[in-house]
């Protein structure tokens, strides 16, 4: 093969990788679409109620890997953004000015991380699914409390502090999604093998 022909070959295979097949298309239109289910799918425990919105993400990931996981949630975004009323409360750009639209940006880039670390391992076990589940809660948080945070004190003028926030986003909510880390890690042990067979 001449240096031309490989040149052209590697920027062909570059060009496929970045395009999404019909099925990938279809895996992530069905999971945006259970994400937007799951925002309204509250589980009634004491003190605070959640959705199974988290469970959806971490299954987007751990299913689908970090590039297909992230365009499924990052799609689901894009649809509340556009006007759809698939968020929690409502949808349309003005939107992220509510201080919790921090934690779907949180969603989009803890689903990708959580799809890393899951398939980095040919078959991963559940104690990696796990970790990969619990590593993207974190980064949720993580950008849900800074963006909630900053917007209230800086942007909308409705000043938290840092002890309540902490508080009821997260100290009240995260144990809910410690327990949707382990049955995500328990579902998608099982379903890996199945998506990627169909992939």
């Amino acid at each position: 093969m001449s240096e031309k022909e490989t040149v052209l070959s590697a920027k062909t295979e570059k060009r496929s990788a970045t395009k999404l097949s019909t099925k990938e298309m279809v895996l992530c239109a069905l999971f945006a679409a259970l994400i937007a289910v799951g925002a309204f799918i509250h589980v009634p425990v004491p003190v605070v109620p959640f959705t199974l919105q988290f469970l959806f993400t971490l299954l987007a990931g751990v299913l689908l890997g970090g590039r297909l996981g992230a365009t499924s949630v990052s799609l689901y975004v894009l649809m509340g953004l556009a006007g759809l009323p698939v968020f929690a409360e409502g949808g349309g750009i003005g939107y992220i000015l509510k201080p919790s639209f921090g934690y779907l940006i949180g969603f989009c880039v803890g689903t990708y991380v959580t799809g890393i670390i899951a398939h980095k391992a040919a078959q991963p076990s559940f104690r990696r699914v796990l970790l990969a589940g619990l590593a993207g809660l974190g980064i949720v948080y993580v950008f849900g409390l800074i963006y909630y945070y900053l917007l209230c004190n800086y942007v909308i003028n409705t000043p938290i502090a840092m002890g309540p926030l902490f508080l009821y986003g997260f100290l009240l909510s995260v144990p809910g999604d410690i327990a949707l880390c382990f049955l995500g890690a328990s579902l998608g042990k099982r379903l890996i093998p199945a998506i990627r067979k169909g992939l």
